[in-house]
């Protein structure tokens, strides 16, 4: 399997193996990695998975994109990551050995819940597995990495549990400056590790992410400090999150003969482009749902053909902060494979983009195709996620957090006769506290090592936003 970049301008593609872009970003064009082509997925594979484990799940589809692991190697370090320990909070070890399980609310109805890890958010799926990948390659290769991130409210904190203390790696994260939920800061900020850094910024996270671009952009830079990335940009956590959407159509259908309906919260296109990339791989999924909040630069694209990204002032601070993104930094995947492949097109698209446009690919054959792919979008807004959370308490005894609502509002939009629907959750509802207090009057419950952490010491950097005074403090403490 050999990756190339969305971008590549040259008459022979570079192609690169999986630990050659591991521990990177973006490509040196600028472009995102993604591999040559899909791998297939074949019934008898899907007949054969639906016994097995989420470690042997993971196993079966991650191996189908990386061939420079060694098999024993890569099976070790699955195996060391999904496990009952790592994904149980406070779960009974039947609970916790399902990884993933699906929580019906009524027939042809449920939840895949994806918020068992350390930060009560579906990140860890990919960021438990990225952290032991990186110490693995680290060590193998003798090096270390800088990785350096940006985070609308949980990338930073899976990355932090995933990284921290790791042999080799030191984590610099940026976030928006009182953007995000007060126990969200808490479980980045009160990390004391020697290895983990905290930077906010006095911005949204389109400025955050406009940084860590801009360094990746400058290769002295990043040559010289080793920066890597663990963002969604990282093609081999949109791998990882690929694994979860082959298990929500095996838990969510009795036979291949069944289609699935998933919803997905969305703001930065990285957890539902691992849907599309399932679906590319053959798994019968009849419609993915994507749900967006206030800032719903995604839903106008798919209802219009229209990508228009939104500037720092135009973004809305919202009650499903980890959404409040306003350019879709996976969304050059998807474009990829809607043009079909055609890096120049996406050249010409981003040109655009990244001098602060945006293009229409309304009265184009490209939009034309974009059925085929399967989406369907819509938006949801405060009061929409209010009625949401009051509502499925009342009918179902359950309690869920703002992102996840968005995506029950949106699905039930979206729903086909006769298949199944799976809402994704993104997070356990104590991350959003004060929102779920005004919806149900009610503190959610949190495990009980996330209880009181709010109160904890806390370790940030407050910035502007300003691309070199990030690299200074990087250069700081790296020297």
């Amino acid at each position: 399997m050999r990756y190339i970049s969305t971008r590549d301008d040259s008459s022979t593609p570079a192609r690169k193996t999986f630990t050659d872009i591991l521990l990177g970003g973006l490509a040196p064009d600028g472009g995102l990695y993604l591999p040559e082509s899909y791998p297939q997925i074949t019934r008898a594979e899907l007949d054969a998975w639906r016994g097995l484990s989420y470690a042997e799940l993971a196993f079966a589809v991650i191996s189908k994109f990386v061939d420079d692991i060694p098999a024993d190697d890569l099976k070790a370090l699955i195996d060391k990551t999904y496990t009952a320990a790592v994904y149980c909070n406070g779960r009974n070890p039947e609970q916790a050995a399902e990884i993933t399980p699906v929580r019906w609310l009524e027939p042809g109805l449920g939840l895949l819940e994806l918020s068992n890890g350390p930060t009560l958010a579906f990140k860890d799926m990919a960021m438990q597995l990225l952290g032991n990948l990186f110490e693995y390659v680290l060590e193998k290769r003798g090096e270390t990495i800088n990785i350096l991130g940006a985070t609308s409210g949980d990338t930073g904190s899976a990355a932090e549990y995933a990284m921290r203390g790791k042999r080799g790696i030191r984590v610099f994260m940026l976030s928006p400056h009182n953007r995000m939920s007060a126990f969200q800061r808490a479980q980045m900020f009160s990390l004391q590790d020697a290895n983990i850094f905290n930077i906010a910024v006095r911005g949204m996270f389109d400025d955050a992410q406009d940084i860590v671009k801009a360094v990746s952009n400058d290769h002295d830079f990043k040559s010289r400090y080793k920066i890597g990335a663990v963002n969604s940009i990282n093609w081999a956590r949109v791998l990882a999150q690929t694994v979860y959407y082959v298990r929500a159509y095996l838990a969510g259908t009795r036979s291949n003969d069944e289609q699935i309906v998933l919803s997905v919260p969305s703001g930065n296109f990285g957890n539902i482009c691992a849907g599309h990339i399932a679906r590319m791989m053959g798994v019968p999924i009849a419609r993915l749902v994507l749900a967006t909040n206030e800032n719903d630069v995604l839903d106008e694209f798919f209802r219009t053909g229209v990508y228009r990204p939104r500037g720092t002032a135009e973004t809305m601070v919202t009650s499903s902060p980890s959404m409040d993104i306003s350019k879709a930094s996976n969304f050059e995947r998807f474009v990829f494979d809607l043009v079909g492949r055609d890096p120049k097109v996406v050249r010409e698209l981003w040109a655009s983009v990244d001098a602060g446009g945006s293009f229409d690919l309304s009265g184009t054959p490209y939009f034309a195709k974009l059925p085929s792919f399967g989406f369907a979008s819509g938006k949801s807004c405060h009061a929409d996620r209010l009625a949401t959370i009051r509502r499925i308490h009342a009918q179902y005894g359950i309690m869920v957090d703002t992102h996840t609502a968005d995506g029950l509002k949106v699905a039930a939009e979206h729903r086909l006769p006769g298949i199944a629907t799976l809402a994704l959750e993104t997070a356990l509802p104590a991350k959003f506290e004060e929102t779920i207090v005004e919806a149900l009057g009610t503190t959610p419950a949190r495990p009980a090592s996330m209880v009181g952490i709010e109160n904890l010491p806390q370790r940030v950097e407050v910035m502007d936003v300003d691309v070199e005074a990030v690299k200074r403090y990087v250069e700081r403490h790296c020297n």
